[in-house]
């Protein structure tokens, strides 16, 4: 089970990185199945297993925070024996969870205050934070329409226009990156989600950063909205993603190189706020 959680988020099969957190702890609940003769061969196993989660993406903040919370928690209570480790863990594995979906679930409501003026926005990439907050503002009965860029070259866009499109009161228009700023100028606001933010430096899914830079331009607010635990120091070093060529151009490129990273860096100067469960921030 964990080697396959590693495998698939390695390969980006699950996108949101709270549905990532969440499942590699739940992974590690696998290990309460298995016999271990000393809770120090237990607690090895552990940890060698939560580093190998946190290596499939070391980009991802909510990934390494969730599996850093739950080896401590069981480390440092110093379980006497295995059995108590076990329930340890399983609790540890429980609380993080929670913790994951009631940030995203608190974010995504406060986020739905701030748009509900809003008629047209434009988003970026697929959060299930963001779509959270639209069904939220929905909801409470208002209508949107959104335009949604196709985030290539995976294409998650596409995974958001979809599940946008069965919502009632949303028209959805699906369009390519390089479309955005031609269409910012009928919105109101873009809301995208994040991967973390670290001091002053939103990371997300790339192509965030030339749509932050138009619509500063344009004078179209900008939100980013996410778990607060997403805001994180000097102590996580953001580790960015180049993926494979072959998801760019599907011949062999011969006599020149293709650039495939998976983040960008944008400056949170150009945000207009950022939308947490514990607060708004506005910059």
């Amino acid at each position: 089970m964990i080697d396959e959680t590693v495998e698939e988020i390695e390969e980006m099969q699950t996108h949101s990185s709270s549905t990532v957190a969440m499942k590699a702890a739940k992974a590690l609940r696998t290990l309460t199945d298995r016999e271990f003769p000393t809770v120090e061969e237990y607690l090895r196993t552990l940890e060698r297993n939560s580093n190998a989660l946190r290596r499939a993406n070391p980009s991802h903040a909510s990934l390494h925070t969730t599996q850093i919370e739950i080896v401590e928690a069981v480390t440092d209570a110093d379980p006497e024996d295995v059995a108590t480790a076990k329930r340890l863990t399983e609790e540890a594995v429980e609380a993080a969870v929670d913790e994951v979906e009631y940030a995203k679930e608190r974010a995504a409501a406060r986020a739905a205050d701030l748009i509900a003026d809003d008629e047209t926005l434009l988003t970026h990439d697929f959060s299930s934070t963001v779509l959270n907050a639209i069904d939220d503002a929905l909801e409470a009965g208002h209508t949107f329409e959104v335009y949604t860029t196709e985030s290539r070259p995976r294409f998650l866009g596409r995974k958001m226009a979809r599940k946008l499109a069965e919502r009632d009161g949303v028209d959805v228009t699906l369009v390519v990156d390089s479309a955005a700023g031609h269409y910012l100028s009928e919105c109101d606001r873009v809301l995208v989600g994040m991967d973390c933010i670290v001091e002053d430096t939103l990371y997300n899914r790339v192509g965030t950063y030339p749509i932050a830079t138009a619509a500063n331009d344009t004078g179209v607010p900008m939100t980013v909205v996410g778990a607060d635990a997403k805001f994180v120091d000097g102590a996580f070093a953001f580790e960015n993603e180049f993926r494979s060529p072959a998801e760019v151009l599907r011949e062999p490129a011969e006599g020149f190189d293709v650039a495939n990273p998976a983040y960008d860096a944008t400056p949170t100067s150009l945000l207009d706020s950022v939308v947490t469960d514990e607060a708004i921030r506005e910059y």
